[in-house]
């Protein structure tokens, strides 16, 4: 798939399982990312963290609302519940690369706390919204990675006692750190958080981060820990080979979050077609406050 960044050409693939199939995690091949986004001279933070595997029940406590997204066994990404029998993830993880159809949302499964062969809960998806002013094959890459945010309705909720849904934040700066836990080619068995992490520029709601991800990462939250308090800022869409290295792109997840589900409660969008719209009401602040949220002290 091609894409056009300013007057240059920028190509892009997808990962391939090894059935063939697309992993969904676009990787822009730039040599210089003529997007405007990184300021001049800035470079990969150099007090990022390493990924640390998260083998121990022990390190997945507290983290069970992030979880491993089946794509009918073609291929995965990284989900979040940011309600009970919600999960925010990536647009480009709902569409089907070869074809440009929408995935159909029965045949995903979420499976929270994903830890080799087995999940904290397990569940099939109802239906999904992908962002209305989502265009994989138009406009800018800024634009895409905007709008590259869906929600899929599970079927059936899980306890908060499971599994505490994350809720929403805005306001991540150049230099703020954040942290990522994502699955990914090679590493798909358990979850890696990279504890520590830098926005090194942020423009027209889209943020260029340090962060280490790959194929398979998509859809991860990108999380704020300011205050001891988990909160979603964003949602990993890109990877792009630039003169600073090997960066990833993300949006902020605040305001197009609450235009999905608005979508999704009023049924706007929501695919199947057949699908009723979820409940009316979707409560964002759960996570934070219910038992089972993650507490952290500031190092």
């Amino acid at each position: 798939m091609g894409c056009r960044a300013g007057r240059r050409t920028a190509r892009s693939s997808y990962g391939r399982d090894r059935g063939g199939l697309a992993m969904q995690f676009g990787f822009l091949i730039a040599a210089g990312l003529s997007l405007g986004l990184l300021a001049g001279g800035m470079a990969r933070a150099q007090s990022d963290d390493t990924l640390r595997r998260m083998t121990l029940r022990q390190d997945t406590a507290g983290w069970e609302a992030i979880g491993y997204l089946d794509l009918a066994g073609k291929g995965f990404c990284t989900g979040a519940l940011v309600a009970s029998d919600i999960v925010l993830t990536a647009a480009h993880c709902l569409m089907d690369s070869r074809t440009g159809k929408r995935v159909d949302p029965t045949a995903v499964k979420f499976m929270a706390g994903w830890r080799d062969g087995e999940a904290i809960a397990t569940r099939q998806g109802r239906a999904a919204v992908i962002h209305a002013r989502y265009a994989p094959d138009s406009g800018t890459m800024i634009e895409r990675v905007r709008h590259d945010v869906a929600l899929l309705h599970l079927a059936e909720p899980i306890s908060v006692a499971q599994a505490a849904p994350l809720s929403p934040e805005g306001g991540v700066s150049p230099g703020d750190s954040v942290t990522v836990i994502s699955y990914a080619k090679g590493r798909a068995k358990a979850p890696s958080m990279q504890r520590r992490c830098r926005v090194l520029e942020r423009r027209s709601g889209v943020m260029a981060m340090s962060c280490d991800a790959y194929f398979g990462s998509s859809g991860a939250p990108v999380l704020s820990l300011r205050g001891g308090r988990v909160r979603v800022v964003g949602v990993m869409s890109m990877i792009a080979q630039t003169a600073q290295g090997r960066l990833s792109f993300g949006m902020d997840v605040e305001r197009p979050l609450r235009e999905l589900l608005a979508a999704l409660r009023s049924g706007r969008g929501v695919f199947p077609e057949t699908t009723a719209p979820a409940a009316k009401r979707v409560n964002l602040d759960g996570g934070a406050r219910s038992s089972g949220a993650k507490f952290l002290r500031p190092e």
